[in-house]
């Protein structure tokens, strides 16, 4: 529509200063005729919008003009409100910032979007570590964000899982990454990644640190991803499927003449195959690998004689 368009072209400007229209129709994915056009209607419409010629040129706002937030749609002010998550700025010492600045925006909206967005808050509330995982200590936490914001070297003493486990490290803090309640931080030379709860001592350095032109945080973070899940899961099973019955990762999908599924799936050891196959009782045959059959063949057999004993023991 072409008066969110409109709203988007203002916001650009205002958070971004001097554009140029191939720079705004590039971002708004139109025309440099359209974006001519909008421009002319802003102006028409009293924006204090002025265009400069020549190689360093492009649009502006005057400078001073801020546009409070009326262009937010319903569905926009909501998400707002949804994504302030108070638990983890709280943890990264932000939580007095983050009210702040929501009450800014509140203010700032008209009043029946305010409406949307008080009631998106009362209605839905983001906790995200597991119901069984007790929540990380990490003391450390405000000085890593502090120093990722301000790029400043770390030298820390952590724990890792292998020997030597307390071992000293030279950090040079590229982000933070919140994955299911644990806190990450992907630093370099590398760059690595690191649980921020297993620093046991940290210190901030005054030396300085550039980071790598063209690094991205969200990328690295989900090679990273793909490449833990390869090494995690680096065994195969073929197992047979009852009708019904699934798994996650199944794949090489083959229907038997019985209605039973043949598939293959990643497993991370024999060990935690066999007591995730057991979950699903008479639902699944394991085919191979043979000593994953077997280990799950001999529990069977086993609770079979245990429970055979205790119903004759009950009839005597």
């Amino acid at each position: 529509m072409k008066s969110s368009r409109l709203v988007s072209v203002l916001l650009l400007l205002q958070t971004r200063g001097r554009m140029t229209a191939a720079q705004l129709a590039q971002e708004l994915e139109v025309s440099v005729r359209t974006i001519y056009r909008d421009v002319e209607a802003l102006g028409a419409a009293g924006i204090p919008l002025y265009g400069d010629a020549g190689h360093a040129g492009g649009y502006r706002l005057l400078d001073g003009y801020r546009t409070r937030l009326t262009g937010l749609t319903a569905d926009e002010a909501e998400a707002l409100f949804l994504a302030g998550a108070p638990g983890p700025a709280a943890q990264l010492g932000l939580g007095s910032v983050l009210a702040a600045a929501q009450l800014k925006v509140r203010a700032a909206l008209p009043p029946e979007l305010r409406g949307h967005a008080d009631r998106i808050s009362g209605r839905f509330h983001l906790d995200a570590p597991g119901w069984y995982a007790d929540a990380d200590e990490t003391p450390y936490l405000p000085a890593v964000a502090d120093a990722v914001w301000n790029g400043r070297v770390l030298r820390i003493l952590y724990r890792r899982w292998r020997e030597p486990t307390d071992v000293e490290r030279r950090l040079e803090p590229y982000g933070l990454v919140l994955k299911a309640g644990r806190w990450y931080v992907v630093a370099g030379p590398g760059p690595r990644t690191y649980r921020v709860d297993q620093i046991l001592r940290l210190t901030v350095t005054e030396e300085e640190f550039v980071r790598p032109d063209g690094f991205d945080l969200a990328s690295y973070w989900a090679a990273y991803q793909r490449d833990f899940h390869d090494r995690l899961y680096s065994g195969r099973a073929v197992v047979r499927l009852a009708p019904g019955v699934t798994l996650d990762r199944a794949a090489d999908h083959r229907t038997d003449t019985d209605g039973w599924t043949r598939v293959t799936v990643p497993i991370e050891s024999v060990d935690r195959a066999h007591a995730e196959f057991l979950r699903l009782g008479t639902g699944i045959e394991v085919l191979e690998p043979p000593e994953l059959r077997d280990r799950i063949a001999g529990t069977v057999a086993e609770l079979a004689e245990r429970y055979g004993n205790s119903r004759t023991d009950s009839g005597d």
